[in-house]
């Protein structure tokens, strides 16, 4: 094999491993997948949102059980499932504990999503339930310490895009602390069981 062949065959194997390299190395345009596990546990804490009636502050319905939900109007399958079972938990409730519960429906998509609008989503669900927004920062802060992961993603829909959503039930403990993080399609019963746990030792 003479020196020419041995050049070729190097040059090839550098374009080839090149190649593989920049496929593999995530780049600008290349949306990177979400971590399956969180690093540290979610913490909860307070946070300011802001809905159709004014600014919401957690730290105001101390005393009272707070079910938080993340998602967006435009989410055609898993919000819906998610939101009516916290509805029926709701309704399933007597009128003396729905004064002590709060249902929030938090949208990580204020681009799209009013807070006109998600009064009237939420209130869809149950009379009682409020519908939040933030700017991108104050979404992404809260959805930070509560363990929650969206991104937005290009692709057909009847609002241009989707949004890729974590699909958890947090529940807020009357002092203010994450109780406790429901997986998406928890049964109302169960949900109900918490909250009424919760009620009980309050």
């Amino acid at each position: 094999m003479n020196k020419l062949h041995i050049a070729i065959i190097v040059l090839t194997l550098g374009i080839v491993l090149g190649w593989i390299a920049s496929t593999l190395m995530p780049t600008s345009d290349k949306p990177i997948a979400l971590p399956n596990v969180i690093a540290s546990a979610p913490t909860g804490g307070d946070f300011s949102l802001t809905s159709a009636d004014g600014a919401f502050r957690l730290k105001d319905y101390r005393g009272k059980v707070v079910l938080i939900y993340f998602g967006y109007t435009f989410c055609s399958d898993i919000c819906p499932t998610n939101l009516a079972l916290m509805s029926q938990a709701l309704n399933s409730m007597t009128d003396d504990e729905l004064t002590q519960v709060q249902g929030l429906f938090v949208s990580v998509d204020p681009e799209r999503d009013k807070v006109a609008t998600l009064k009237k989503y939420a209130q869809h669900f149950h009379e009682t339930m409020q519908g939040l927004t933030g700017s991108p920062a104050e979404l992404a802060e809260m959805a930070t310490r509560y363990g929650a992961a969206y991104r937005k993603v290009e692709g057909e829909s009847e609002g241009g895009y989707l949004v890729d959503h974590s699909s958890n039930t947090y529940i807020i403990a009357p002092d203010g602390s994450l109780h406790a993080i429901l997986p998406h399609a928890t049964p109302a019963q169960e949900i109900l069981k918490v909250t009424r746990k919760l009620l009980a030792e309050s």
